[in-house]
Formats: C-alpha cells, structure tokens, sequence
C-alpha cells in the first residue's frame, strides 16, 4: 500500500541525515513535493474519507467531496449501492456537479450534454451518429468504454472511504485489528444522523493538520480550554498508539480536575479561576463507559480523516488540500438516530468547543497559520521532532511526538524520499 505505477514528480531534495527527528521545511512548500502528494499519496494505494452513508440515503441522492485536491461525487445508484466517481466529464474535462448536494437519476455535463446513469456510466452523446450523415463520433466510439472514471468503494458502519487504486485490500486489512476497534468503537453498527457542517480555510499545508492531531504535546500547552478544565492535559491519564505502518494512530486521554498540582505548573496556559456561564457545557454522559474511561479519543486514518470524539460531541474532520500552501478542514458533526432529545442537545452543546469558532480549533488554526508563514520563508531549514525520543513507539503519556515520527516513517516511504 505504499507505492504507485504513475510517473513520479522530481523532487531534487535530500532528507536529513537526522531522519525521524527533522521534517525538512521544502516538504510543506515544494509544489514538486505537493504535486507528487496528490498523485502518490491521495491518488494513489490508500483509503480517503468520502462521508456518511446517511447523507445519501435515497437512490439518486448525491453529495460532492473531495479526495486531495481532486474532486469526486458520492451517489447511492437504484440498487442502493453507493458508488464514488471522479468529477470530471469523460468527454473534456468539464465540472459536472456543481450543487454540494441534492437527487438526480443522470449527470448532464453542462458543455455538450454528455449524460451518465448513477454508476457513472455513459448513456447519452448528442449527435453522436452525426446530422444528415454529417459529423458525429467514429464508428467504433462505444459508449460502455468512456464512462465516469470510477473508485473503489468500501463501506463499514455507515462510514464511506475509498480509492484509485482499484486492487486495494479490505478496510479492515488497511486499518488493522488495533485501530479497527478504535473505529468501531464510534461506529458500532448505530445508524448515523448528521447534525451540522462547518468548514475552516487555513493557509497552511494539509501535512500541519495531520500533525496537529498527531501532537499531545502541544494540546497540553497551547490549549487554555483544554488544560484549565482538565478535558485533555499532560498530568491526567493518556496515551499514543500507532498501527504498525505509521499510517494511523489514536490520542487517548481521561478528563482531569481543574486544580493547579506540581505535575501541571510548567503548563502556562492554566487558569484555575476560569468559569463557564454554562456549565452544562462540560458534564458528559458516559455513553462509551462499556469500553473503557477514556473521555478524549482522536483517530487519524492515513491520509485525510480524523475521528473526533471529546466527551459526547463526535466528528469527522476531513481534510481536503488546494495547494501546497492551503487546505480546507472539513467537519461533519453527528450523532446516533436513537439518540434522544437530551443527547442530541448535548451534543450540540458541547459541539461549541470544537469547529472554526470553537474554543479550541480556533487557537490550532492560528498557530498552524504562523508556522506555514515560518516554514515557507525557510525551506533549507527543519523543524526537531524529538520529544520522547526519536522512535515510533506507542506511549502512555502526552510528552512525546511519537506519531508524527510514525507519519513521516510512512510519508518517506510513499513518496520516496
């Protein structure tokens, strides 16, 4: 799952002697490196995040997404069957679907009207036997070779994912046994139900997201929500784990007390004196008590998705890239269709400390937006990825950056670098 039969991109550049413990700034700014990304990485042997199979849940409906920087269209056919297809007419290249959503029975191409069913399929070319026995296609033009460049699909839960490269393994091959249960652990069979959107433009590179997430260390510093209300701090019970390719990984964490101890004094951001006007805000309820006391469980899926649970508000964050110096975080907020009126609401409620105007995101954008500006101006210069050593071994503590270690073991080999 780590390579691609496209031409590769000439990257003139050499990691350094370092390894593990440097990223080189040229990664986060190089369009050779980014253009390289989108073809080997996002295009090439790996499972995207598409979305939620609730949100098409009639035949004919249809939503747009994205798969790097390439967008794609996820529809349910007839039969109920969900397929992905590329957004791009087969005829010359031209957009298809413009709505983010909606319920169709064909895709007409707004240039010459080609005409595709919901499998992707060209059904229909105007005058493509010609007018008055002038022009129209060749003879041998078939209408079954020159469909809709399709993906394959898979679907666990009612969670979409899928890829170009059509001989992948199963989900459950790709992810492993470990981080299947993560997985499952959200997505237990329950029927889903969307209950918003938001999206955040960041002028950053998309590999600064993955990082973020794959970051304890900062989360326990930067954080002033965070760590004043105990929800995810270094001093409270946590751990790393990392799937055996580097491609995955989960932040555990157990909520803390707010109170100043000796463990949390290096931690400047604390305020202890810090007060909700709704308290509300921060009593969960132990839905996932069954499966163990972690209230904080972030799970990135190589490479676009991160699974965010805090306390009762769960989200997928899908990461879509524009260019080497920009990406869109996309968030879809959800919930379980027996949820009742209460949970729903706290949800909802404890959904404020996430999203672009969170108390949380809103600190990670910025800061992320600050070392793009850095990294960019610097690119013979690297960033020091050595907290808790230099490894990727899994931790049971927030001190470490064990998991972006374990990204970059895999990123390196994907792109050959």
């Amino acid at each position: 799952m780590s390579g691609t039969t496209k031409a590769q991109t000439k990257i003139d550049r050499e990691w350094p002697k370092e390894g593990l413990g440097r990223i080189p700034f040229w990664v986060y700014s190089d369009p050779a490196v980014y253009k390289r990304e989108m073809d080997v990485i996002f295009g090439g042997s790996s499972y995207n995040y598409i979305g939620l199979e609730c949100e098409i849940p009639n035949p004919g409906d249809y939503r747009r997404s994205f798969i790097g920087d390439k967008p794609v269209i996820f529809v349910r056919d007839k039969s109920g069957k969900v397929n992905v297809v590329v957004n791009r007419c087969a005829h010359r290249g031209v957009k298809l679907c413009y709505e983010e959503h909606g319920n169709t029975s064909e895709f007409i191409c707004p240039y010459h009207q080609w005409t595709y069913d919901l499998d992707g399929k060209l059904i229909g070319v105007p005058f493509r036997r010609g007018l008055n026995k002038q022009g129209g296609m060749p003879a041998d033009f078939k209408l079954e070779d020159n469909g809709l460049q399709p993906l394959k699909v898979v679907t666990r839960n009612g969670v979409i994912f899928a890829s170009f490269d059509l001989g992948m393994p199963s989900f459950e091959e790709y992810l492993g046994e470990n981080m299947l249960n993560y997985f499952d652990r959200v997505f237990d069979g329950r029927k889903l139900q969307v209950l918003g959107y938001s999206r955040q433009r960041i002028r950053s590179n998309w590999k600064v997201k993955f990082e973020n997430l794959k970051d304890p260390y900062h989360a326990t510093l930067l954080h002033v929500f965070l760590v004043s209300f105990g929800l995810f701090r270094a001093d409270t019970p946590s751990k790393t784990e990392m799937d055996a390719t580097g491609m995955h990984a989960i932040q555990v964490a157990q909520r803390g007390a707010q109170k100043q101890t000796e463990d949390n004094s290096e931690m400047r951001a604390m305020d202890v004196a810090l007060k909700l006007e709704n308290p509300e805000m921060l009593q969960p309820y132990p839905e996932w008590a069954s499966k163990g006391p972690a209230t904080v469980v972030m799970q990135t899926i190589w490479p676009n998705l991160i699974i965010q649970q805090q306390s009762n508000t769960v989200a997928m964050r899908q990461i879509r890239a524009f260019s080497p110096e920009e990406y869109e975080l996309h968030w879809t907020f959800f919930g379980y269709e027996d949820d009742d009126a209460a949970m729903t609401e706290r949800r909802l409620r404890q959904a404020n400390l996430m999203g672009p105007a969170g108390f949380v995101s809103v600190d990670d954008s910025e800061v992320m937006e600050s070392a793009q500006s850095g990294v960019s101006r610097y690119p013979d210069e690297s960033a020091i990825t050595e907290m808790g050593g230099v490894g990727t071994e899994d931790t049971p503590h927030m001190i470490t950056e064990a998991a972006i270690r374990a990204f970059y073991k895999h990123y390196r080999e994907v792109m050959g670098l």
